[in-house]
């Protein structure tokens, strides 16, 4: 069965044949990534490409931001990942004839993404323009376990007879990118960032070492190499500033084969000298030759082994969507694995859209994921936000704030977001963060991290919104001049969603200065400023329009003038792209989830039925120009009872990359989409929430499946969650029992398996979408009868 060129399968992605015209797009889907190293789904040929891409987390280089007219407090240098010295390439040549996908035949190719075993493998039969046959096997992975290691084996086989044999090994610097566009979520181009400072070659061993030019960064990158070979071989290798490269010429005889395995290490620093930086990398290769190729492939394995015991979703009676959603995990677990002291990028290291910028994404939505599947990476995740807390003070402190103000969007942390109402103006950015750190503090309890890092962020967060907001003359505490979720709207008084989420952030800060009184001491948080935290959260100003019966998005929202959708064509979609955004922060039209993602994150504040009637005014008038609220928007129909719309809005979050729904995946993955996915089926068919740490669960199940399981872990306990039509059953897979709620009913996640009935619910009549912005249907009876 074969999707959008894709083999549907459980466990794996696989692609037939070479389409040349999706190369970036598969580019993207096939990338490998650890979180400290990603590497795109190039050919290892080099050629033919669409858009090269190796990528060290954190690794950037600055660039002035342009502006027509600048103001105070604009920031004034961006950001943008760098593409940094690719070692993926080895060129192959048959008898003096280059292995070159375009040209001679390929008999047979495909290329496949193991989720299980977390390599990407390639198979190719090719006949060479003079006739010419051989077969190439290919398997790279980027290590989970040995943080700085990439490695790739390559074997050749001669299918006609006894053939020479030439092969070329490459690091390659400053490769040649395509220059940059008007489209806002497509990086900037850089050319020639790096500034060689060190190469070195001999034997099957080199090492390049470059700087950025700018931002001051350095970067090493190794290559070493095992040959296996029938006879005796002929090697030589150079070195340049950009390039080094090891040529191993053989003649292999028909029904043997030449094995070669390319060990590469990678590092980089903002303070260590070149000395350093080479002997890092060289010991990492030492590392690497020492466990050898079926090491590392048996240290992935198992780590994946692990990963999918706690975090597998199984989804029975839609192949696509179980293919996707695994899928969804594996990206969203290589963004974070080993990301440690770094960010999560919104494309993760898939590509280079959005500069490599990590975003409130993160933490409201990949957190959360990895909060209940790997909380290890959660929690280095916000430790590096903590890093950042320096930066966040000055910039609070340029606006004239008390607290911490983090970036609409960095890499180091500081604001390069050049679009202030979108950027500065969101400072809803700190409430995610806060509410990161008490979701991972109430599923972990991890009380060295609270003391260390958490009592901190979550005062300094609660320090910013008392500066931002104000005690009106009736009592009321209101954070006016705003930017909310929703970027088709600015600068607008008592968003609910920031309201909301802020409220949140004083109560937690004020009760974990409670219960870590030294950080409070430390941090001068005493008494008198906790009361005005919990007095600002109980008369925080909530709009709500009694006319209408429902909460509008920002205070006056439901005053404005309504889109007129009905005369947008499809081609005007994203509307960002072809509107100027003063007509769309005039009127009632709806980027992404906003008052929606109040619903989710902040539920314990609405009845069922101010859920049922903001989810369908809200609906009428989002039109998702943006891959964050497919996601979303899935959780609040799946609990209000429109259990098919879900599925459809799972199905689009899930698929978003794997359909290039928005156009844009060669650039990256969206992984607060991918994310997305989890959140649909474990908060939204589940009902899974986490408000005031209780977890509760509310599960259903969508007429489309058969039936769902996923796992998570709360407290470093293990338990898995099976959903069908009339009933939930819940046991523990590992650890000690868990105190839950199912559908209101508290009960005990044990050894024994519990299962419960699942109420009815009556969804009222369904929602509409704006037109053509329905979402795409899931047909359940094609899919299982696999007619495409």
């Amino acid at each position: 069965m074969t999707v959008q060129g894709y083999e549907t399968a459980p466990w794996e992605l696989r692609w037939h044949t070479l389409a040349i015209d999706q190369l970036e797009r598969t580019e993207s889907t096939f990338a490998l990534s650890n979180g400290h190293i990603g590497i795109r789904g190039t050919l290892e040929e080099g050629e033919p490409r669409g858009k090269p891409g190796t990528y060290l987390n954190g690794f950037y280089e600055e660039h002035a931001l342009p502006y027509a007219e600048a103001g105070y407090g604009y920031p004034e240098a961006g950001q943008t990942v760098v593409n940094v010295t690719d070692g993926k390439v080895i060129r192959l040549l048959v008898e003096d004839e280059p292995f070159d996908m375009r040209y001679g035949t390929a008999t047979a190719h495909e290329r496949w993404l193991d989720f299980r075993s977390g390599t990407l493998s390639r198979l190719t039969e090719w006949v060479s323009p003079t006739g010419r046959q051989v077969r190439v096997h290919t398997q790279r992975l980027v290590s989970f376990t040995q943080r700085a290691v990439v490695a790739i084996r390559y074997e050749v086989e001669p299918l006609d007879g006894d053939m020479q044999l030439v092969l070329q090994s490459d690091l390659l610097a400053n490769e040649p990118i395509e220059p940059e566009t008007k489209d806002p979520r497509v990086a900037a181009a850089l050319q020639s960032p790096l500034v060689s400072e060190f190469a070195l070659a001999e034997d099957y061993h080199a090492v390049l070492v470059h700087r950025t030019r700018n931002s001051g960064l350095r970067m090493a990158a190794a290559m070493d190499h095992q040959i296996e070979s029938p006879h005796a071989f002929r090697s030589d290798i150079i070195v340049e500033e950009d390039l080094a490269r090891l040529t191993v010429a053989v003649d292999v005889p028909k029904g043997d084969r030449l094995v070669v395995t390319k060990f590469l290490g990678y590092g980089w620093s903002a303070k260590r000298s070149i000395p350093a930086l080479r002997a890092q990398v060289s010991a990492a290769l030492a590392g690497a030759r020492q466990t050898g190729w079926d090491g590392l492939l048996a240290e992935q394995r198992a780590f994946l082994d692990d990963f999918w015991e706690t975090a597998d979703i199984q989804l029975d009676g839609d192949p696509e969507l179980q293919q996707a959603t695994r899928f969804a995990l594996f990206h969203i677990l290589q963004a974070g694995a080993r990301g440690e002291s770094r960010a999560i990028p919104g494309k993760g290291l898939t590509g280079p859209g959005y500069d490599g910028h990590a975003f409130w994404d993160t933490e409201s939505f990949v957190l959360p994921v990895l909060t209940y599947t790997v909380p290890e990476a959660a929690r280095d995740a916000l430790r590096w936000r903590h890093s950042t807390l320096p930066k966040a003070r000055e910039r609070a402190v340029q606006l004239g704030l008390r607290g911490a103000a983090f970036p609409w969007r960095s890499i180091n942390g500081a604001e390069c977001s050049a679009y202030w109402p979108a950027g500065t103006a969101a400072f809803h950015v700190s409430a995610a963060i806060a509410d990161a750190v008490v979701r991972y503090l109430d599923a972990t309890g991890d009380t060295e991290f609270e003391r260390d890092v958490g009592t901190e962020l979550l005062i300094e967060t609660a320090r910013l919104w008392m500066s931002l907001g104000h005690f009106d003359l009736h009592g009321k505490f209101r954070i006016d001049g705003v930017t909310g979720p929703d970027e088709y709207s600015a600068i607008a008084d008592n968003n609910v969603y920031t309201n909301l989420m802020a409220r949140r952030n004083l109560l937690a800060a004020a009760a974990s200065c409670e219960r870590v009184p030294e950080v409070a001491e430390r941090l001068g948080a005493d008494e008198p400023e906790l009361g005005t935290w919990r007095q600002a959260a109980e008369r925080m100003f909530v709009p709500y329009d009694e006319e209408l019966g429902v909460h509008p998005q920002s205070e006056g929202f439901t005053e404005h003038a309504e889109w007129d959708f009905d005369n947008t064509p499809a081609e005007d979609y994203p509307l960002l792209l072809n509107v100027p955004y003063f007509d769309l922060y005039r009127k009632q039209v709806i980027k992404q989830a906003d008052l929606v993602l109040a619903l989710h994150l902040c539920g314990d504040r609405f009845t069922p039925e101010e859920k049922a009637r903001n989810f369908a005014y809200y609906e009428a008038r989002t039109v998702r120009d943006s891959s964050l609220s497919a996601g979303t928007q899935a959780v609040i129909a799946a609990e209000v009872g429109h259990l098919d719309l879900a599925y459809d809005y799972v199905g689009e979050a899930a698929l978003t990359d794997l359909h290039d729904v928005h156009n844009n995946v060669r650039e990256g993955l969206h992984m607060a989409s991918l994310a997305g996915a989890w959140h649909g089926v474990v908060a939204g068919f589940g009902g899974m929430r986490d408000h005031n740490g209780e977890i509760t669960f509310a599960p259903r199940l969508p007429e489309g499946l058969d039936r769902i399981e996923f796992r998570m872990c709360v407290r470093g306990n293990r338990f898995a969650v099976e959903i069908h039509r009339d009933r939930a059953t819940y046991r523990l897979v590992a650890g000690e029992p868990v105190e839950i709620t199912h559908h209101g009913q508290p009960c005990k996640v044990s050894e024994h398996p519990m299962s419960l009935s699942i109420p009815e619910i009556d969804p009222g009549p369904a929602p509409t979408q704006p037109p053509g912005r329905a979402p795409s249907r899931r047909h359940p009876e094609r899919l299982r009868r696999h007619e495409f």
